[in-house]
């Protein structure tokens, strides 16, 4: 199985994985429409991602909501990736029918296709995320294993952040999330990622293909847009760093995330795609330690030498959790899959990468304007 497409693989994870994959001698086509939001205005000169990849595999420019385009790149392919997603968690609480158009009706094209056309597809391996766990695994003194429901406004709008006890209200211990876990994403984002993984491991199991889901946690490295406002807080940070602007925090700046190294969610994803065994399953590919996004904010302060100002709002985004990170037990066992770069390394190559790139230009406070027109933003 040598022939593999990979859907948005212009894209910050697909252009790794291409690269490898072209590395061992597979044979890589990509599907991409070079969002603007990622690529820039031209992406001849705008766009490092697509110009690492582009005289190096099958291009295809097109969108994945097409037909037509999916019928044609699908011939002769033994394996597909599908990465191809909009994925910023704010921006998909207001943007609802793009999103779920972009991630659950491509999807659904996608499975048609497989479904009721002849191929030689044989894996479908498909990008989830942790945002469909929404809060992740806790711990309550007095009942034990709990999955706390998304936090009240009330309580956000009085600075209490912290997670409660669904059954008691208590405040909560933080602990790994495992895939076994409570499924209840707080976002458009996270519902429909929650959606493309269950239409995926579904009708592949009844059409005889192995499906594998990565659920990615917070996927950070060089060769991330430096120019998205939606996600990437590492790239957010860098840009507004870079442009001298000062950094506002949401919260109290003790939320967190598990940051988690390119090169290893690229690792994780090959040891999926030459599995022979695995028919349907589903794994989390993350670090396996939370870091604060506060932490996050000085040390970019610290590696750029900069004298901005970090500010500590108590501001929130609605759909946003508090803290989640993945329990690594189940892809140690079944893919021999382990981390190899820490956060302070990873951060660090990332900050050397980003020196090396013009400064674009910070366009984060649109972000949160239109945040707050929707009031989303409080």
């Amino acid at each position: 199985m040598k022939n593999i497409l990979i859907t948005g693989g212009a894209g910050f994870i697909g252009s790794n994985l291409a690269l490898k994959l072209v590395k061992e001698n597979y044979e890589v086509t990509v599907l991409d429409n070079l969002s603007t939001q990622i690529h820039g205005e031209d992406p001849e000169k705008t766009s490092p991602l697509y110009n690492s990849i582009k005289n190096k595999v099958k291009f295809i420019l097109g969108d994945v909501q097409e037909k037509e385009t999916l019928e044609n790149c699908i011939k002769n392919q033994d394996i597909i990736v599908h990465l191809a997603a909009e994925t910023g968690t704010g921006q998909s609480m207001y943007q609802i029918e793009k999103y779920c158009n972009v991630n659950i009706k491509s999807t659904a094209i996608l499975l048609d296709i497989l479904t009721n056309s002849k191929h030689q597809i044989k894996k479908l391996i498909v990008a989830s995320s942790r945002a469909i766990y929404g809060e992740g695994r806790y711990s309550c003194k007095e009942h034990g294993i709990v999955y706390p429901n998304a936090r009240n406004e009330y309580d956000l709008l009085n600075k209490d952040f912290e997670c409660k006890c669904p059954i008691c209200g208590l405040n909560l211990n933080l602990l790994p999330t495992s895939e076994d876990s409570k499924i209840h994403p707080t976002s458009i984002y996270g519902i429909t990622k929650q959606n493309q993984e269950q239409m995926v491991l579904t009708v592949c199991s009844s059409i005889g293909i192995s499906a594998i889901a990565y659920r990615y946690q917070n996927v950070y490295g060089p060769g991330q847009s430096l120019s998205n406002p939606y996600t990437g807080i590492l790239s957010i940070f860098s840009t507004q760093i870079r442009n001298g602007n000062d950094i506002n925090i949401f919260e109290d700046g003790e939320e967190s995330r598990d940051f988690v190294y390119i090169d290893d969610v690229i690792d994780a994803t090959v040891l999926g795609i030459k599995n022979d065994t695995i028919k349907q399953d589903v794994f989390n590919v993350g670090s396996d330690l939370p870091i604060s996004v506060l932490k996050v904010a000085k040390k970019l302060r610290e590696l750029y030498q900069s004298n901005i100002n970090i500010n500590i709002t108590g501001k929130f985004r609605l759909g946003d959790i508090r803290h989640n990170y993945a329990d690594l037990t189940k892809i140690a066992a079944m893919l021999q899959f382990k981390p190899k770069v820490t956060f302070e390394d990873g951060i660090t190559k990332f900050v050397e990468w980003v020196k090396l790139q013009p400064i674009v230009k910070d366009n984060y406070n649109k972000s949160i304007e239109d945040l707050k027109e929707k009031g989303l933003y409080k």
